[in-house]
């Protein structure tokens, strides 16, 4: 694989840091149209396979198999000219001097298995944030290694938005959010790189109109996040009615404001517990009837990684967290607690706590709202207020809830592979407190168009707003 035959060279700025960084761990992410691809395949690896020859073994990754059908076309397009030889039915190529690079699909954790055993020198994940789950992401990574001394490395680029926005977002972006500053975690050094379109000079020159074209494509949320690479940003979320106004300071709760938890059971996946009142009167541009959450207990040790805690453990931590003297009217839970398999059912063993089953229903049905819908309509409000609110010291549900994404099955539900262990338990305090817009109806009078289907077991007139 002789110099003279790559003809690919790197653009100033990140594709050219790329290239040149040592550290085992980089993400090169940000704007659609960054160059992320090329410094991948026509950088980073065929340098990697020129030095160490046969002892480079790569492996390209997409979660599916027909996503990486652009990465194998560009790969063609480059190490034809380099002498490598493509296997179609293997998904490999061969170099002269042994090195290979593998292209594989990887959807789900069960799919890591099968690379146990593995060798890689080179681990390459396109669109990491396609991926709800880190785990076989961290499996893969696992296949590093070389018994003749090739340094390993990992490299992953990837987009804001999609399931997996969170934890790539927790793991590279937030400790350094300009990038380039190394983040060591037990002696594993990683490193974020940003990349925007604007780093593409060979893209904007040689089509002058791309950048147009994706004003035209999407909404404004969605070209800021392709232009800057900004993760604070995410289109196309289930709740694109989340509202910074949700957010506000704790201050004391009035005493005469009734209150109750929600929770959603997890262990091996984060379990969530939420404390929230409900506004008695009209209270610092609070409106009356609104739920504010007060405070929460997210049991996790890492993104959407449960502490497995037992149900007697999470009990006492839960009223561990309550002020002496702090009266709850009741408390509601996942359904899923209350199931006995052939001893004492979860719920009973968080005794002295007495939960009552959550509506668990999510989506609309036949006289029936769902509980999406009804954080929808809370958050949304009545007259340009929200009708629900949590304090800035609630960290999980903000981090969580605004950037979860649609089912792409299901559209009107959520992705339930991501980190939704929050956004179920508001679910569930939302449905145990059902609300509507008051609409005028022609008469000069605000009424409550609250259907007496919506819920014949509750009493209308304990929820409703005057």
């Amino acid at each position: 694989m002789a110099n003279q035959a790559w003809a690919w060279r790197p653009q100033t700025g990140p594709q050219h840091a790329l290239i040149d960084c040592q550290v085992f761990e980089v993400f090169y992410g940000g704007a659609r149209g960054g160059g992320k691809t090329d410094g991948m395949i026509g950088g980073d690896w065929p340098i990697h396979a020129q030095r160490y020859g046969e002892n480079a073994r790569g492996i390209f990754f997409r979660r599916e198999m027909p996503q990486l059908d652009a990465a194998i076309d560009r790969s063609k397009q480059l190490y034809y000219k380099l002498g490598a030889e493509w296997h179609e039915q293997k998904k490999l190529w061969t170099f002269p001097n042994g090195a290979s690079l593998r292209f594989r699909a990887l959807e789900r954790d069960s799919d890591a298995e099968k690379y146990q055993g593995h060798d890689y020198t080179r681990v390459y994940f396109e669109e990491l944030t396609n991926y709800p789950d880190f785990r076989p992401v961290m499996k893969i990574k696992a296949t590093l290694r070389s018994g003749a001394g090739v340094p390993c490395g990992f490299r992953a680029t990837g987009n804001p938005g999609g399931p997996g926005h969170n934890w790539v977002k927790a793991r590279y972006i937030d400790p350094a959010p300009g990038g380039y500053k190394l983040i060591d975690e037990e002696g594993l050094s990683r490193v974020f790189i940003p990349a925007k379109l604007t780093d593409n000079k060979i893209l904007t020159a040689a089509d002058p109109l791309y950048v147009a074209r994706l004003k035209q494509a999407g909404s404004e949320q969605l070209v800021k996040a392709w232009l800057d690479g900004n993760w604070d940003i995410i289109d196309g979320a289930y709740f694109d009615c989340w509202s910074g106004d949700m957010v506000i300071r704790p201050f004391e709760i009035p005493k005469q404001w009734l209150r109750f938890r929600s929770f959603d059971w997890g262990s091996a996946r984060p379990f969530s517990c939420g404390w929230w009142a409900v506004a008695g009167e009209a209270y610092q541009g609070i409106p009356k009837g609104a739920l504010v959450r007060y405070r929460e207990w997210y049991g996790a040790r890492a993104a959407n990684e449960g502490l497995k805690l037992t149900a007697e453990q999470v009990s006492a931590g839960i009223r561990d967290m309550e002020a002496k003297g702090e009266e709850i009217a009741y408390s509601v839970a996942d359904p899923a607690i209350f199931a006995e398999d052939g001893g004492p059912s979860i719920a009973e063993r968080m005794a002295p706590i007495y939960w009552t089953r959550a509506d668990n229903k999510r989506t609309p049905g036949h006289k029936q709202v769902g509980g999406w819908d009804q954080m929808r309509q809370r958050m949304q409000g009545q007259d340009g207020k929200p009708m629900i609110y949590c304090f800035d010291t609630c960290a999980d549900s903000i981090r969580t809830i605004p950037t979860l994404q649609h089912d792409t099955s299901r559209p009107e539900d959520l992705d339930t592979n991501a980190e939704d262990h929050a956004a179920d338990e508001w679910r569930y305090a939302c449905m145990s407190r059902p609300w509507i817009r008051v609409v005028d109806d022609g008469t000069g009078k605000s009424t409550d168009r609250w259907d007496k289907a919506f819920n014949d077991d509750n009493d209308a007139d304990s929820w409703k707003v005057a």
